[in-house]
């Protein structure tokens, strides 16, 4: 199928399902899932991977849970998974951390892009009947429709004119539509890959090559001997530095005893914010000593054994902050943001892992980048399947202290359990109020629905 003709099918796919809606639900849902087959049989088999394949049942399923849940990180790993998969079906042999720029770049230079028609729309003459609908029909309905909203702006009286006579299309809605449906379909299949990260690209291996083993000086003020000492002088600092904050940050979390929750709320989270803060520079540091040839300096053995000691003590540090965590949610209970320290402190100590095994492995500084880009993707496609909202509503109501507004108004996706608290209580009030929410949800037209609410029990 040509490029032209894709971009107008799926504009009017994304019009069918949109258009007249009151929400987004099932409908984004079924247009990834087409977006994704049609991608896949676009595609020439001999650029199936199986990375490719992964990403397109990864992509199908991120539809089937925003059309599940309908929110915000289910709709985020939906469209990073398709612009992944359309990358990926366009050149597998470019970076994937390189998908964001990529497709910002594309957003920013849509305009243009779209007024270059030698590039997306056929260049032999259309025919005859085709000339004739595009001249007499389309072309006139776009200049019409733009100036009859910017006339609209500017009287009261062509406006209240307009208005005695009843369409059943909605101009302004349509319009919009069409623009949003457009634009997402000219991103996907129209997309450009500039020069510019192709080079960027290059740069991004994960391992050495050749010329990059060649040893010489990374600055030119200090010799390679001056720039080995001054690792080893700075890990040594730096170990002491840590096992000193280890000891003292232990101290306060399991040994000082906090005044009131409130108080133990505002310590534990500023603790683990300078504990994810303390790994990201660790790390930092790490890149600016190991970066280039200096990963094989034969005489840096020790810089090295350093370096994955000061590893091993951060991991402590990580280790100690889950634990705090995990005892905070003892005695408190799940929330959101509790939930959320776990997921950066695993994905901290996922880094000093790949930072241990870059170092021994001698791997690039990018190859750090390229690894936690898809940890960080695979950390959003967990949070989009899993219905968080319910585990943590199901594992504070066994406690003494469950607060049922603060999960009735703060918690998505809680209703099963808190029927089932209803159920188990006898607060029939709570039963009632609970049901009606449910019924309102599913009064949504089908394609605006969440398959959640259409699954939870309304009698």
């Amino acid at each position: 199928m040509k490029k032209h003709h894709l971009i107008l099918l799926t504009t009017a796919l994304f019009i069918t399902l949109f258009y007249g809606e009151t929400a987004i639900g099932i409908n984004l849902g079924i247009l990834g899932i087409s977006y994704s087959i049609i991608l896949l049989v676009e595609t020439p088999k001999q650029k199936w991977s199986r990375n490719f394949l992964l990403l397109f049942v990864i992509t199908i399923f991120s539809s089937c849970a925003f059309a599940w849940f309908g929110d915000f990180i289910s709709g985020l790993a939906l469209f990073t998974s398709l612009f992944l998969f359309a990358l990926k079906a366009k050149n597998r042999e470019l970076k994937s951390l390189l998908v964001i720029p990529l497709f910002l770049a594309n957003f920013i230079t849509f305009i243009g892009r779209f007024f270059k028609f030698d590039e997306w729309f056929p260049r032999k003459k259309t025919s005859g009947m085709t000339q004739k609908i595009i001249s007499v029909f389309v072309i006139p309905f776009v200049f019409i429709a733009i100036f009859f909203g910017v006339y609209s702006l500017g009287s009261d009286h062509f406006s209240s004119f307009f208005s005695k006579w009843e369409f059943d299309l909605n101009l302004w809605e349509f319009f919009w539509i069409t623009v949003l449906g457009f634009f997402l379909a000219f991103t996907v299949w129209n997309f450009k890959i500039y020069d510019l990260l192709f080079n960027f690209n290059h740069q991004l291996k994960n391992d050495f090559v050749n010329e990059d083993i060649t040893q010489k000086p990374t600055y030119s003020f200090l010799d390679l001997n001056a720039e080995r000492k001054s690792g080893v002088v700075s890990f040594i600092a730096l170990n002491l530095l840590l096992l000193i904050f280890i000891v003292t940050f232990n101290y306060e979390q399991f040994v000082e005893i906090s005044k009131n929750p409130n108080q133990l709320s505002a310590e534990t989270h500023e603790r683990v914010n300078a504990v994810i803060l303390s790994i990201i520079l660790a790390i930092c540091v790490i890149m600016f000593y190991f970066k280039g040839n200096f990963n094989f300096d034969i005489e840096s053995k020790s810089l090295k054994i350093l370096a994955k000691i000061w590893i091993l003590l951060n991991a402590v540090l990580v280790i100690s902050a889950v634990t705090k965590n995990a005892e905070y949610i003892l005695n408190f209970g799940l929330t959101y943001k509790r939930l959320g320290v776990y997921a950066f402190l695993i994905l901290a100590l996922i880094g000093l892992i790949l930072t241990f095994y870059k170092i021994h492995f001698r791997k690039t500084n990018a190859f750090l980048f390229n690894q936690m880009f898809w940890y960080f993707y695979g950390t959003m496609l967990v949070c989009s399947f899993v219905n968080w909202g319910g585990i943590i509503t199901g594992h504070n109501m066994g406690r003494k202290d469950f607060a049922l507004n603060y999960h009735q108004t703060n918690i998505d996706y809680s209703e099963k359990q808190l029927l089932n608290y209803a159920k188990q209580t006898k607060n029939e009030t709570l039963r009632k109020q609970l049901l009606l929410e449910i019924e309102l949800k599913r009064e949504d037209s089908f394609l605006s629905k969440t398959l959640y609410y259409e699954t939870t029990p309304s009698k």
